[in-house]
């Protein structure tokens, strides 16, 4: 049996150091129990590898309905807080649902509602290229390989070769989809 992969890629015009996407977002759903999820948002989302966890702002709880399962102690970069947590449903822009999450409240600054965290990021392979001025944020999930950039590096050194060639528009994806790369990862 061939693992379902879904993957997606945001492309930047330029060098950033702040990685955007836009997710969605409902109170907690049970995909065999329920038929839709319940007030299913939009938002934008920073994907951010300095936080534990997924973070959510007053406007989504407020927007969604969110009602509280808890609280919890947590530590930002301006120091402790208690806050509140819920259990809530995450679409990543690649069409996969985490049905049951546990996130918390906090203050988000600038125009995102989330933070993504570990916590998912986590769950995937991720990657972050810097190449000719342009940043590109690329996710898997599940994790299907370990990206070893050193193993690549060093096996490119020994055999003289070029490690990664170039992929063709017919050619399958490299994400493992079973799909055609030009109606894949290489269709943005």
């Amino acid at each position: 049996m061939q693992i379902q992969v879904h993957a997606f890629n945001v492309k930047y015009d330029r060098l950033t150091n702040v990685l955007v996407s836009e997710v969605q977002i409902s109170t907690a759903f049970n995909p065999s129990s329920q038929s839709s999820p319940p007030n299913l948002k939009k938002y934008v989302a920073i994907w951010d590898t300095g936080a534990t966890n997924t973070v959510i702002s007053q406007k989504v709880v407020q927007d969604c309905g969110f009602k509280p399962i808890g609280i919890a102690k947590v530590n930002t970069a301006s120091g402790t807080a208690i806050t509140n947590v819920y259990f809530a449903s995450l679409w990543l822009p690649n069409k996969v649902c985490i049905p049951q999450l546990r996130v918390t409240e906090g203050t988000i600054t600038g125009d995102a509602e989330l933070l993504i965290g570990i916590d998912i990021i986590s769950r995937g392979d991720f990657a972050v290229t810097n190449k000719d001025g342009k940043t590109n944020l690329s996710f898997r999930i599940p994790s299907i390989d370990c990206i070893d950039f050193v193993k690549q590096h060093q096996s490119s050194v020994s055999t003289g070769n070029k490690v990664l060639s170039r992929v063709g528009r017919n050619d399958p994806c490299p994400c493992g989809s079973g799909k055609k790369y030009k109606r894949c990862c290489g269709n943005s």
